[in-house]
């Protein structure tokens, strides 16, 4: 690879690293993950203290709003650089993790785009996180395979979806690679292995970009962060300004009252906003995790068509269109149901009436989360001419702070509080098992829904919050609903996997996190813990 010389730097790899991986972790390669620690790991720090000493304002009362000293940024006409060729149609979107077998069909999907997730829906064990880098380089140069255990070969096609990189969020880190005696933030290893060993090759090779999601940001000034990685890492490949392009995703309360000035920090490097409506909701339960008049119905009635998310994904086309690039629209977590057509007519429909209000209110494409919703999507979002809706013309849409933060109104009951505790079991013990992506219910989890579920479940308690059939929910009364769906749940195991499973640990993490007195900032931080304690779940689940 011809690239700029890169000063080898020391980087401790405490991980296994068999030698179908040892390309993914080469000495230059490592030199550079060591560079971007040293450059922006202490920026990060003091961003992850500001999270912490903002979210204490809210815990006191505080409400978000616009922010006074960044209005000129609001109010001064602006635009966001061009939009590359392969970016201008991006219709429907499908995700997944990185294991192999994903990537080729959501590669292969039909999509117009395919977001490879090392976040959500990806559990960070070192096999998952290495291979997926390893699986991502075999795809980018299209010689990625897949041997499934009946025989069958999967080879990615000719013109597949362009390919987006989802890194992890900057709360987390990589405990497998240390520098200077501290474990790497995992978005600058997710992000600088995938730059280090694609990004030429995508620009001279493929006629396409390193193109990257931007998960969990809560200010600009985390974008500012992302925007100057992205200059440091093009410069040390001698690779051009912009060559990188990323998509921010709105799906924290506090990033809702500033996608403007997101957008101005990375307006070289923009692909544009994305409602990113689950984390969004889950955001919204801590942001107000002390305030009582903000506890949720049940998840099931938290639905787009409530006011503050209706709000929120509006201003999201508006701020988008206004500079000058994509507003994408939210995921669809259903999965076909083949053995209920009834039930699968009335699933269906509710994506397809969620993917009209889309398109009406014009966004410019949406996400899928299985490729039996791509059809529909892609007949809804078809009749968009030249791709996206970015050229028409804006219905100006200025919602107060007020109108973004108004409590959804229902019910809460007995069923929302089992299917909490249901889908955090299920979900964690997926998770602890190495797997991020888990069908439940007919809707494809992942660590987004089950952060909804076990805030919910903590709002639920510290609140005192009281079910449609009058009882409080306490302690005690998700203890014997947690024990109830945990009884169901491990008797339901087939014989073979009645040893082998996670559910107990699941069972005490999440009693753990929901009876705390303080609602824990993210449950991945926790559960990684145990991911890295137990040296067993770090053992492949799959071809890597």
């Amino acid at each position: 690879m011809a690239n700029a010389a890169i000063s080898l730097q020391p980087l401790e790899v405490r991980g296994s690293l068999p030698a179908s991986a040892a390309h993914i972790l080469s000495p230059d390669a490592q030199a550079f993950l060591c560079r971007l620690h040293r450059e922006f790991a202490p920026r990060l720090q003091i961003l992850l203290k500001a999270r912490a000493q903002r979210q204490l304002q809210f815990d006191a009362g505080s409400r978000p709003g616009f922010l006074e000293e960044t209005a000129a940024i609001r109010h001064n006409d602006w635009k966001v650089a061009p939009i590359p060729p392969d970016l201008v149609d991006r219709r429907v979107e499908i995700t997944g993790p990185v294991d192999r077998k994903m990537i080729i069909n959501g590669l292969n999907s039909g999509a117009n785009v395919f977001m490879a997730d090392f976040e959500d829906a990806t559990s960070p064990t070192w096999h998952n996180c290495l291979g997926g880098q390893v699986n991502l380089r075999s795809a980018v140069r299209g010689d990625l395979t897949f041997q499934a255990p009946t025989g069958k070969i999967y080879r990615l096609q000719d013109n597949p979806a362009t390919l987006m990189v989802r890194p992890r969020g900057w709360h987390l880190q990589e405990k497998h690679l240390w520098c200077d005696h501290q474990p790497m933030p995992a978005a600058l290893v997710d992000f600088g292995l995938f730059f280090f060993h694609n990004a030429r090759h995508l620009l001279e090779s493929r006629g396409s970009g390193p193109y990257f999601y931007l998960p969990k940001l809560q200010s600009h000034l985390e974008a500012r962060l992302w925007n100057d990685v992205f200059l440091f890492s093009q410069a040390a490949l001698g690779l051009p300004r912009g060559s990188i392009r990323a998509t921010a995703l709105i799906e924290t309360l506090p990033a809702a009252f500033e996608m403007d000035e997101i957008l101005y920090e990375l307006r070289e490097h923009s692909a544009g906003l994305n409602c990113g409506r689950w984390d969004y909701m889950f955001s919204f339960i801590k942001t107000f995790r002390a305030q009582a008049d903000f506890v949720l119905p049940d998840r099931s009635q938290v639905t787009m068509t409530q006011p503050f998310l209706r709000a929120y994904t509006r201003l999201v086309v508006e701020t988008g269109h206004r500079r000058g690039i994509h507003a994408m629209g939210g995921m669809a977590a259903q999965i076909p149901i083949r053995d209920d057509p009834d039930a699968n007519a009335a699933a269906m429909e509710k994506v397809a009436a969620d993917k009209r209000r889309e398109v009406a209110d014009g966004h410019d494409g949406t996400w899928v989360a299985h490729p039996g919703l791509i059809p529909l999507a892609r007949e809804i979002f078809g009749g968009l001419e030249g791709g996206n809706q970015i050229g028409k013309p804006l219905e100006h849409f200025h919602p107060s702070p007020a109108d973004l933060i108004q409590p959804p109104t229902g019910t809460r009951t007995e069923a929302g509080l089992r299917q909490n505790a249901n889908v955090a079991l299920q979900y964690v013990e997926s998770w602890l098992g190495g797997l991020g992506c888990v069908p439940l219910f007919n809707l494809m989890e992942d660590t987004a829904t089950a952060e909804i579920s076990r805030s919910q479940l903590w709002q639920w308690i510290r609140h005192g919050a009281r079910l449609d059939d009058g009882r409080v929910v306490d302690i005690r009364l998700f203890r014997e609903v947690l024990s109830q769906e945990l009884a169901s749940l491990t008797e339901a195991l087939p014989s073979t996997r009645r040893k082998d499973h996670h559910f107990k640990q699941a069972a005490d993490l999440i009693d753990q996190l929901v009876t705390a007195p303080d609602l824990a900032d993210f449950l991945t931080i926790p559960a990684y813990d145990l991911l890295t304690h137990d040296a067993r779940l770090d053992e492949p689940k799959t071809n890597p």
